[in-house]
């Protein structure tokens, strides 16, 4: 056997990390090349992190974050606005950096496959549904009306 072949007991190699899109300049570009490129970045992110979990856990459950983004990132209300994740719940930021402001609500993928929507304020469980699609429906009934997209909120140097 030669040093290049696998042995049964070998895990497979984990995919590459993807290359995202370089935040500085699109925030240099201003507010909507901010919010493209972190939706572009996220997904790539997301499905790094599905995959390197197939591979390390194979058969365990992992929360359908990517249909989730997927899902999002197909309704134009939301894709104007700034998404970010934390724990696994999606979030969407009418701002395009920290301190994040929420609009409408999160949604959190389960292990079980479901999908649970909290509204922002006051903060709570408004549904728990069985597709990321009725999960971003619930959502959008909670966007404000005539919500505006994502402004730049940093004021990082542009060159």
């Amino acid at each position: 056997m030669d040093a290049n072949s696998e042995t049964s007991d070998q895990q497979p190699s984990l995919p590459p990390r993807p290359v995202l899109p370089d935040m500085a300049a699109a925030l240099c570009r201003g507010p909507v090349a901010a919010v493209e490129a972190h939706w572009e970045s996220l997904r790539l992110k997301w499905q790094w992190c599905h995959a390197v979990h197939q591979i390390n856990a194979p058969g365990l459950p992992y929360p359908g974050i990517v249909p989730l983004l997927e899902a999002a990132a197909a309704q134009p209300r939301l894709r104007r606005l700034y998404p970010f994740t934390s724990h696994f719940a999606l979030f969407f930021s009418s701002s395009t950096s920290y301190p994040w402001t929420v609009q409408a609500g999160s949604i959190e993928p389960l292990r079980n496959g479901r999908f649970k929507v909290r509204r922002r304020n006051p903060v709570a469980v408004i549904g728990e549904v069985d597709t990321p699609e009725e999960a971003v429906s619930l959502v959008l009934e909670l966007l404000p009306t005539g919500s505006e997209p994502a402004i730049t909120s940093s004021h990082g140097k542009c060159v």
